[in-house]
């Protein structure tokens, strides 16, 4: 974790739930000076800075990983919510910092109809069984991607068969380029912008087709 490594760090987040592991594991280390000084603040990012107050000019670096944008709905129709989002985020970084946000690779979903193969930087992929992708279109725009998980479950006994865990999940359809396009807006166009695949170096048309692209942001002094 960034604690560990020394970081001074404010979390946010919109949900209870998510809140609450956070609580608990500051908690549990609270005894760890990096863990007592840990911020946690229930946010939106609708509504960030006025939920959140900067140090200063901003943070060196704000992180919104593991596809957690692409759950912000677009329910207008118009991405403004996601155009909102993105400026509000954005103005939460001082000037030299840097965002680092990443999307599915919702590019070969959208041409292929599935998820690609590989595995998945931020969980257990290989206890993965099944991924269903189903596609939302609106006047010939895609929508929504809805992902169908079936998870296969170890358990502590050998003994025990492992249990199979089912969930679905609806994401928004960030595609590259276009997604590149909202962050030079929510930048105003100040910001060097560099893309990974998977967190790795990626070049367009590469024969691997990576599961995640990783967009990272230097806002410009």
């Amino acid at each position: 974790m960034l604690l560990e490594e020394g970081f001074k760090i404010v979390s946010v987040d919109a949900s209870d739930k998510m809140l609450k592991y956070a609580l608990k594991s500051r908690w549990e280390r609270r005894k760890e000076q990096a863990f007592d000084q840990w911020v946690i603040e229930e946010s939106n990012w609708l509504t960030l800075p006025n939920d959140i107050q900067k140090p200063g000019d901003g943070f060196d670096a704000v992180i919104c990983l593991g596809n957690s944008f692409a759950h912000l709905p677009d329910f207008k129709g118009d991405q403004s919510d996601q155009k909102l989002a993105l400026q509000n985020i954005a103005s939460m970084v001082k000037p030299g910092g840097i965002l680092i946000i990443d999307h599915r690779n919702y590019d070969y979903i959208l041409e292929t109809g599935r998820a690609p193969q590989g595995k998945n930087i931020y969980y257990k992929s290989d206890l993965t069984q099944d991924i269903s992708t189903s596609v939302l279109w609106v006047e010939n725009k895609p929508h929504m991607i809805t992902l169908d998980y079936t998870i296969q479950v170890p358990q502590d006994q050998v003994q025990n068969p492992p249990e199979v865990s089912k969930f679905r999940l609806s994401y928004y359809p960030h595609c590259l380029e276009s997604f590149e396009s909202l962050l030079m807006d929510g930048f105003l166009g100040k910001m060097d912008h560099s893309v990974y695949g998977d967190f790795k170096t990626y070049i367009p048309g590469q024969t691997n087709a990576p599961c995640y692209f990783i967009h990272v942001c230097k806002k410009k002094v």
